[in-house]
């Protein structure tokens, strides 16, 4: 992974819900995003630009229409985050689904995502893509194709609807062939979770606002109901582990069903992993299974988990806490602590012919312009004390990188080398 703790802070027709106007939630839409309407049918679908970010709503019972401009040479993913109101009642089967459709509606791929277990209001975020692939050659050509919305599970006329946050993906071609082969099976088997000493980083509150982090051991603080996101920058070659302990908090009488959900997304937002805990009082861990290292190939994998580390870029981490502890333990705040790890060696990516949509979000493109590589630093497992240059990225609204240099800060980090 990451081969130091590099800190990078980043900051019908349906309108966003009357919820989110009385009360905000707390998720952090991106500050440039477009406020567009949902649309019951195709008709009269605003279209969306891969590389913006858009802010919509989600209504009770009807799926809601976005255009899709498509050409014949890019791949294109769309990400759908919904926010219900903070005070929105939940079941484990409900939840969200996004699927892209062509202009005739059939289905080009399609994904949904719950809130599973542990029944506590948090974003959620489901991705469709719509891939140039020579076996479905219905979703391969140029024309206007249609990402679509909806809610899953049980819902009931009073519900409240949910805000959206809407992010589109371009992927360019390659200008030669990658293997199309999945690449074999590798071993799951988790290292030893990291130790050092603990470093303060609060995550921001959504993905526009993720906080950039490398390996190392972070601390926050998180109430009941807060989700926290983090961004880890990783090259084509690496991979990521990661932990998240919840400190002791003394006795309970009751358990608190996955109290705390730690979740892995890729650079276009899509889950590849996650993990909860259940907390009585005492102290516990939640961990992720280490990614394969990033390659072009991931994406032949029938592994949600491999495939979604088919780019070299940002990837998030997002912390949730249980808005369920208030009743057993109280308001909080309770100490949470990220372990992340970041292993081999950075390679060469594969030729593209063109830049991702947006560009700050993915590993530069060799060749064809761009910045010049993803923030790295020092200070490895084992490494001795190296210097960090901490770099603020902006959000991604209207595909624009702004990168503002915050400054340079001198961090003696001594880790323990980890066996």
């Amino acid at each position: 992974m990451c081969r130091g703790a590099v800190a990078a802070a980043v900051l019908g027709l349906w309108a966003p819900s009357a919820v989110a106007a009385d009360a905000e939630p707390s998720y952090g839409f991106a500050p440039d995003a477009r406020t567009v309407p949902g649309v019951a049918g195709t008709a009269q679908a605003v279209p969306l630009t891969a590389g913006r970010v858009y802010r919509s709503s989600l209504p009770v019972s009807e799926a809601v229409h976005y255009r899709l401009d498509l050409d014949a040479t890019s791949n294109a993913y769309v990400s759908a985050t919904a926010v219900p109101p903070p005070d929105a009642a939940v079941s484990a089967s409900d939840g969200v689904r996004v699927s892209v459709r062509d202009g005739e509606d059939h289905t080009c791929s399609s994904e949904t995502e719950t809130f599973g277990g542990g029944q506590s209001t948090r974003p959620l975020t489901a991705v469709a893509e719509r891939l140039l692939n020579r076996a479905r050659q219905r979703c391969a050509t140029a024309g206007t194709y249609y990402a679509v919305v909806e809610r899953v599970g049980t819902t009931a006329p009073e519900d409240a609807a949910w805000d959206l946050e809407l992010a589109v993906y371009s992927e360019p071609a390659l200008t030669r062939p990658e293997p199309t082969a999945a690449p074999e099976a590798r071993s799951t088997e988790s290292a030893t979770p990291l130790t050092g000493e603990e470093v303060r980083r609060d995550g921001g509150t959504g993905f526009a606002s993720a906080v950039g982090i490398g390996q190392g051991v972070w601390r926050t603080d998180l109430t009941p109901g807060q989700t926290v996101f983090y961004k880890v920058p990783l090259g084509w070659g690496e991979r990521l582990q990661a932990t998240a302990d919840l400190a002791a908090s003394g006795a309970g009488s009751r358990v608190v069903v996955g109290a705390l959900e730690l979740s892995l997304h890729s650079p276009v937002r899509a889950v590849l992993d996650g993990e909860n805990l259940n907390f009585d009082g005492r102290a516990r861990s939640a961990s992720l299974d280490p990614t394969p290292p990033v390659a072009y190939e991931n994406r032949y994998s029938s592994s949600d988990e491999v495939k979604g580390a088919r780019f070299g870029g940002s990837y998030y981490l997002a912390v949730h806490l249980s808005a369920r502890m208030t009743e057993r333990f109280g308001a909080g705040p309770f100490a949470v602590t990220l372990r992340v790890r970041v292993e081999g060696a950075e390679q060469a990516g594969p030729a593209y012919g063109g830049q991702f949509a947006p560009r700050d979000v993915f590993a530069p493109v060799a060749g064809v312009g761009g910045a010049s590589g993803l923030p790295s630093g020092g200070g490895g497992a084992d490494d001795d004390d190296r210097t960090m240059t901490i770099v603020a990225v902006s959000g991604i609204g209207g595909g624009t990188a702004i990168l503002a240099v915050l400054g340079v800060w001198t961090v003696a980090v001594r880790r323990r080398a980890v066996p």
